[in-house]
């Protein structure tokens, strides 16, 4: 990689300073600052969007663990094809689970990978909302509470893959790359 944030030339001229100690504090609790956050420094209120959406989503209280909602974003993520969040949370889904071969067996096909029941429900209904949302129906969320999901649960799950799904057209639209590092991260 050539250290390419993405296709669209939007780098401010200079950072504000909200901007910069946010950076500062990814530098410091991740290592980088992801190219996603790079890539959306242009505008701070766009930047402070994304940014609430995601730590709401991926931080936030909800029954769903870390881990579940990082392996939505690669199930969402492996539908579309987005190379930036398969890498990035394909790392995540390492890191979390402990388990190298999870990221990769996540992207190809998470139907192959020794999930629980529960994890599978989940995955297949952001998947149909990912392919198919017009199809989705109550026989879709009461799998989801015969899994042992509850309706605020769905709502988490629906609202994570569909975040996955605006961020991953984001990506696809500007070519947004990934940040070298999440390459070799968790192995």
């Amino acid at each position: 990689m050539n250290g390419k944030i993405s296709a669209l030339d939007l780098a401010p001229e200079e950072l504000s300073e909200p901007t910069k100690a946010y950076f500062a504090k990814c530098e410091e609790k991740l290592g980088l600052v992801p190219n996603v956050l790079k890539a959306y420094a242009f505008d701070d209120k766009k930047l402070r969007a994304f940014t609430d959406m995601y730590n709401d989503l991926m931080l936030g209280e909800s029954g769903l663990s870390k881990l579940e909602r990082e392996m939505i974003a690669v199930a969402v993520s492996s539908i579309n094809h987005c190379y930036y969040c398969l890498t990035a949370h394909g790392a995540a889904v390492r890191q979390l689970s402990g388990d190298p071969a999870l990221g990769e067996m996540m992207a190809m096909n998470f139907r192959a990978a020794d999930l629980s029941p529960k994890q599978t429900a989940m995955l297949e209904f952001a998947v149909k909302l990912t392919e198919q949302p017009a199809k989705i129906v109550e026989a879709d969320r009461a799998a989801l509470r015969q899994a042992g999901f509850t309706d605020r649960d769905i709502w988490d799950i629906a609202s994570t893959a569909a975040f996955f799904n605006m961020s991953n057209r984001v990506a696809a639209a500007i070519d947004m790359r990934p940040n070298d590092e999440y390459h070799a991260m968790a192995r």
